[in-house]
């Protein structure tokens, strides 16, 4: 299956952050070097010389140490901690070291930390405002520490130059979320546009489904919305797959979709097949596929009586399950060429009773929470069919 929109931004988040270790370490050793080891060398470099001190050491050793964490958490897929569990532990020992040393040893106060430099121009390639915040609060309340534990001003210098630093960075990070967020939403009314054409030529071949699709996606919304479980993106991705939970039927023959009467096995058994047509379709669609499940999943029953797979209890997706109870309401509430549609009221009672047997019953228990939003929907795409 091909890289979901998921996938391709881990991918790009572990690029960055592999590009963010070469340039730390890259830029830690190689300036402590030249400042410790070659400069004092230089006609202009200081007479004594400049050597490490023991916690110039200790930092060494912590960010060594590092090196097998970063490792893991990128094979573990969180490399979005790693750039926290640096700037912190560089930044920590900054400010223990330099208390340290400043005040013990009889040196005016400097600092030229080419690292923190680095850090602050390097955040935007992470696209991540908190991670600038997290960066620009922190350095600050590092100089401003140490400003305070030396009763030095000699910190207002360093720290304006972070201050400077931090605008430009931030002009730029504002300028790439801008340029993403544009893309993002140009991609995402190409798929809704996709989706919604699909629809619509499955609502040709069976017209008593019209509407049906918006409706359980709306319906879907709402309840995984009050579960909290959700975020906006994750959301915004169902109601997609929610939008094509259906799609699989435009394999089925007009002869049985539109039959008014009872089906025979034979075409129940067709029928059945939906679930598996439909995410054979949506299998290689990104921003769909990670949501399959939705697709395939959603005539299971919580008693495992259901189909394709006969999957019971939790072993259905929750979002699944959520669309099951949303494409059962609107089923009920909805005319069909066999029979004629339940009130509102009746198809809230029949979802009740399917508690713990067709349907999850924690969601049933949302479910009721969230009943008047769904009779706010019904009554709205009810006008909307009344007006075309």
């Amino acid at each position: 299956m091909e890289k979901t929109l998921h996938k391709s931004l881990l991918y790009e988040e572990k690029q960055a952050t592999k590009w963010f270790l070469g340039l730390f370490y890259g830029t830690l050793f190689i300036y402590d070097i030249i400042y410790f080891y070659l400069f004092p060398l230089l006609p202009w470099g200081l007479e004594d010389g400049i050597i490490p001190n023991i916690f110039d050491f200790i930092l060494y050793l912590v960010l060594i140490g590092l090196i097998p964490v970063s490792y893991y958490l990128l094979n573990s897929n969180k490399p979005w901690l790693i750039k926290y569990t640096y700037f912190i532990s560089y930044t920590s020992l900054n400010i223990v070291g330099e208390i340290v040393f400043y005040t013990s040893a009889d040196v005016q106060y400097s600092s030229g930390n080419l690292v923190e430099v680095v850090i602050i121009l390097f955040a935007p390639i992470f696209v991540n405002k908190k991670y600038f915040y997290t960066v620009f609060l922190g350095t600050t309340l590092k100089y401003l520490i140490v400003g305070l534990f030396l009763q030095s001003s000699e910190i207002v210098f360093p720290l304006v130059i972070v201050i400077i630093l931090s605008i430009i960075t931030y002009i730029i990070l504002l300028r790439i979320i801008s340029y993403v967020e544009a893309v993002m939403n140009s991609y995402d009314k190409q798929i809704e546009g996709i989706v919604k054409g699909i629809i619509a030529t499955l609502e040709l071949k069976d017209p008593y489904t019209r509407g049906h699709s918006e409706r359980v996606a709306e319906y879907a919304m709402a309840l995984a919305t009050e579960t909290g479980k959700f975020n906006k993106d994750e959301l915004k991705y169902f109601y997609y797959a929610c939008l094509l939970h259906d799609i699989g039927k435009i394999h089925i023959p007009d002869a049985i979709l539109t039959k008014p009467g009872k089906l025979t096995n034979e075409e129940y058994s067709v029928v059945k097949e939906h679930p598996l047509v439909g995410a054979k379709a949506v299998q290689e669609v990104e921003g769909i596929s990670a949501n399959i499940d939705v697709v395939l999943h959603h005539h299971e029953r919580w008693d495992g009586k259901g189909y394709p797979s006969n999957l019971k209890g939790k072993e259905t997706p929750i979002l699944a399950r959520i669309t099951a109870i949303a494409d059962a309401f609107d089923a009920m509430t909805s005319s069909r060429s066999y029979r004629s549609a339940l009130s509102l009221d009746d198809a809230y009672t029949r979802i009740v009773e399917g508690k713990g047997t067709q349907f999850d019953p924690d969601l049933v228990e949302i479910f009721k929470n969230v009943y008047p939003k769904w009779k706010q929907i019904h009554q709205k795409h009810n006008e909307n069919n009344s007006i075309n």
